[in-house]
């Protein structure tokens, strides 16, 4: 056996509790059980009108086909950072990854608040190209946060412990509304001066991000489930567990029986190597193959609803009164109180009670729940647009925002990080949100300008977007095919995540071909006999 030094009444040594088991398998499944056992860019270029486009032409307000550039950019980004950073979490591993991302969006961003315009390039292209390496860091914090979290996290409050991570976009929205009520009030006596955008003479402001999560980033420990399961390092793992129940950043194995372990343990795990014939084989089987399509699908159908009817915001901000203005610095403070209200009335309500009754109520409910009472509400919003009052419209979008954040845009976040193989699960996760954010681009795109079709020159209010209900009715669609993409994905409520991989036996996903048993054993030998071969030669 070979014991190590330390532990105490309070935090024992597990690593001499499995010492003496020379089953690499069954030191794994005992090491994870003990883990398992512990517990706003749309306020920005309304001031970029001002600032940068305050002329003749174009009356301090920023030209459509700019705006709704600046604004996908970051999607698009985004769709890249998800599949990229998803990819290479599972390559290289999570924590050499968690953190990069955060780098990139505190360098992007601190370059969009130096921006400024040039003769050889117009502020536009400056902003898109930020905006788009923005995205890129934003994508990769989507798989990267609810992986790490997933792996860390005990199973009985898994699901808390993600949503809550996912959660803090409510903060993040509230924060955003904040700072630009900070900077309109910093900027008042500019702003009173000007009855409308193109006669202030103000200057831009640029927020500089905290950087303090940086330094936990770049400081988290890799989890132990990827250094059993893909670096296949079963020595590193088990310290790796033990420094974690110490609350220590990582494990220090003694290195010689490290390497040793793992030339000679390491081909006997049962869970297959990651490789590309392996990932088609484990998900050319329809009941993995559609988990994935279910995650994807309904994140899709998520996505082009929830983003589409967040272009509506400065309706809603009319029907409570909280739009426009005299001068601009009226129509900048409105705009940011309104958003306060609408953040705080809806969305952090419903992110907040998703996080307190994820792990009782279930991911399947909660998520099957909210597309069905977002279809309702779209199909009444849809419907009966022409005929509601500001205030039912007003209660309506707050019930809307309720039931996404209560329902599938957390649920969304939350599934695609548990329910997939720990040397897959960060890439699938990373194809379940790019999925997502293509529907995000289509909202933009597609139901952005339609909503504005045959709108009359000069028009305001709900005369603004005359195609506006029949958008809703869109969306009432695609929340219905959400609803059936759902039925895809399995309960992962109080299971553990090699068993929602199929990994444990007599449990209802098991494959011993592609979970875990004699057949993958076999084969995991016969590679590590390969690269012991090659390594002799």
């Amino acid at each position: 056996m070979n014991k190590t030094a330390g532990g105490n009444a309070a935090f024992h040594n597990f690593n001499n509790d499995f010492a003496h088991i020379a089953d690499p398998n069954e030191r794994r499944r005992l090491a994870l059980a003990e883990i398992d056992k512990i517990f706003a860019i749309n306020l920005v270029t309304a001031m970029l009108g001002v600032v940068y486009f305050n002329d003749r032409k174009s009356h301090g307000t920023i030209p459509t086909n700019s705006d709704t550039a600046i604004k996908v950019a970051t999607s698009g980004g985004t769709v890249l950072g998800q599949l990229g950073f998803g990819y290479l979490a599972d390559v290289v591993g999570r924590k050499r990854m968690y953190g990069l991302e955060l780098i990139i969006i505190i360098f992007a961003t601190l370059a969009q608040a130096l921006s400024s315009n040039s003769r050889a390039i117009s502020i536009t292209g400056i902003i898109i190209f930020w905006r788009v390496l923005m995205g890129i860091g934003i994508g990769g914090d989507y798989p990267l946060s609810s992986i790490i979290t997933s792996e860390f996290a005990t199973t009985k409050w898994r699901g808390a412990m993600m949503n809550a991570v996912f959660a803090m976009q409510g903060i993040g929205q509230f924060t955003a509304a904040i700072i630009a009520l900070i900077v309109t009030s910093g900027f008042k006596e500019s702003l009173l001066l000007g009855a409308k955008a193109s006669t202030c003479l103000g200057d831009g402001f640029g927020a500089v991000p905290g950087c303090i999560a940086l330094y936990y980033r770049l400081t988290i420990p890799e989890t132990p489930r990827y250094t059993f399961d893909v670096a296949r390092d079963v020595e590193k793992a088990g310290e790796g567990v033990t420094a974690y129940m110490k609350g220590k950043a990582e494990g220090h194995p003694d290195e010689i029986r490290r390497v040793t372990t793992m030339a000679q343990d390491a081909p006997a795990l049962a869970i297959p190597k990651a490789s590309l014939r392996n990932f088609w084989r484990y998900y050319s089987q329809w009941k993995f193959s559609k988990v994935l399509l279910g995650t994807a699908g309904s994140w899709f159908f998520l996505d082009v609803a929830y983003h589409g009817l967040g272009l509506n915001n400065s309706i809603i901000l009319a029907a409570i009164g909280w739009s426009g203005g005299s001068t601009m610095y009226e129509i900048f403070y409105r705009n940011a109180v309104g958003n306060l209200i609408l953040v705080c009335a809806g969305a952090i309500p419903g992110y907040w009670v998703s996080v307190a009754t994820i792990d009782t109520l279930g991911r399947e409910t909660i998520q099957v729940g909210g597309f069905g009472m977002l279809a309702i509400l779209f199909i009444v919003i849809g419907f009966a647009y022409n005929h509601l009052s500001g205030h039912a419209l007003l209660a309506l979008y707050v019930l809307a925002q309720f039931f996404f954040n209560f329902g599938p845009n957390s649920t969304t976040f939350v599934v695609p990080g548990e329910c997939f193989p720990t040397r897959y699960r960060s890439t699938s996760h990373g194809f379940s949100a790019a999925s997502g954010k293509v529907g995000a681009i289509i909202a933009q795109c597609v139901f952005g300008p339609l909503r504005t079709r045959g709108v009359k020159t000069g028009a305001t209010g709900r005369g603004a977007s005359p195609w506006l209900d029949h958008v809703m009715e869109i969306f009432a669609l695609f929340m219905l095919c959400g609803l059936l993409t759902s039925f895809l994905i399995p309960e992962t409520k109080r299971r553990t995540l090699e068993e929602l991989a199929g990994e444990v036996p007599g449990t209802k996903n098991y494959d011993p071909a592609l979970g875990g048993g004699g057949d993958m054993r076999r084969a995991g030998s016969e590679e590590g006999s390969e690269e012991r071969e090659k390594s002799a030669v």
